[in-house]
């Protein structure tokens, strides 16, 4: 996808768009989806009963295309539509909503939010980039945020704060990825999980003067600042102390959550969580063009599988 423009024949021919999805998949020969050889497999004939883009395995002797393995698997959405869509949602800051998806790509409305909703499944973290973030010196921002209304819960003068809200814990590493993650109560013991499996132990944790961060003995330095009093402050070594990193983030996944998607259930938080995560940490100051976006998130489409069943029930925009 050497060309992010619109024009690109990717977004448009479906036999480009399968050729070069075979290229970035198989770059060093077909590998076979259910054996795992290389280079042993034969195109069928496009005038054959399966028609165009089908292999054979001469060891297994089984048959797949390029999607079987991928979270393509068993759509019968063109591929170019699929390319079309990854990039569409790579590229718009905010998100893009599922009513737009099928008015640009001339399918169901129903169809694109589940199109939606596997593209952002394949920008989940996986392999490295799921250990965990900062390391020696390396300061690592930590901080929650609240959005919507959680499953069965409703506003009430006796509650106040946030318990009727959905609740995330998003991490930074200063200068590098952001890592966001729904929680189910916001205690201390879910925040300590979270900080166990997501954080270096060597790393310096800037929170604010929340309580949920202390006292967690997980990190090699703890240093807070006080809301109520300042955003930022001087630290040890010269440090600033502060979670300006996190506010930024938040401020972007708020404004694409209440402008373009409107609502969300509890249950898909965590995709949207990805979505954000991902264009934040694939963003240009790292040097990735909006083409390098989509071919990162396309890359992360082999492995997984995601059904109707796993995705139905709220829909979202």
């Amino acid at each position: 996808m050497a060309a992010s423009t619109l024009t690109n024949p990717v977004f448009q021919d479906e036999t480009k768009a399968r050729e070069w999805l075979e290229a970035q998949r198989w770059p060093d020969g077909v590998i076979c989806t259910f054996c795992g050889q290389i280079g042993n497999a034969k195109a069928q004939p496009a005038t054959g009963a399966l028609g165009v883009g089908w292999w054979h395995c001469g060891d297994c002797r089984k048959k797949f295309t390029v999607r079987v393995g991928t979270l393509y698997e068993r759509s019968h959405v063109p591929i170019h539509k699929w390319l079309y869509a990854t990039h569409l949602l790579c590229t718009s800051k905010k998100g893009i909503s599922s009513h737009q998806l099928h008015r640009m790509l001339g399918v169901t409305y129903k169809t694109a939010w589940f199109m939606a909703h596997r593209i952002r499944e394949g920008m989940k973290p996986s392999g490295s980039d799921a250990g965990p973030i900062g390391g020696h010196g390396k300061i690592v921002e930590a901080d929650e945020t609240y959005i919507g209304k959680a499953d069965g819960k409703t506003k009430r003068p006796k509650e106040g704060g946030f318990r009727h809200k959905m609740k995330i814990v998003s991490l930074v590493e200063r200068g590098g990825n952001v890592r966001s993650q729904r929680i189910k109560d916001g205690t201390k013991i879910e925040i300590k999980d979270i900080l166990r499996a997501n954080v270096h132990p060597a790393s310096i944790l800037h929170t604010d003067g929340s309580g949920l961060y202390t006292d967690t003995g997980l990190v090699r330095i703890h240093e807070s600042v006080d809301h109520n009093k300042e955003y930022v402050r001087a630290g040890k070594a010269k440090r600033k102390v502060h979670t300006n990193t996190l506010e930024g983030f938040f401020s972007i996944f708020k404004r694409g959550m209440v402008g373009t998607y409107q609502h969300c259930g509890e249950q898909h938080l965590d995709r949207y969580l990805a979505e954000f995560d991902f264009r934040a940490n694939t963003r240009a100051k790292f040097g990735i063009d909006d083409a390098m976006r989509a071919e990162k998130a396309i890359a992360g489409i082999t492995g997984k599988r995601l059904t109707y069943r796993r995705t139905s029930h709220t829909q979202a925009a």
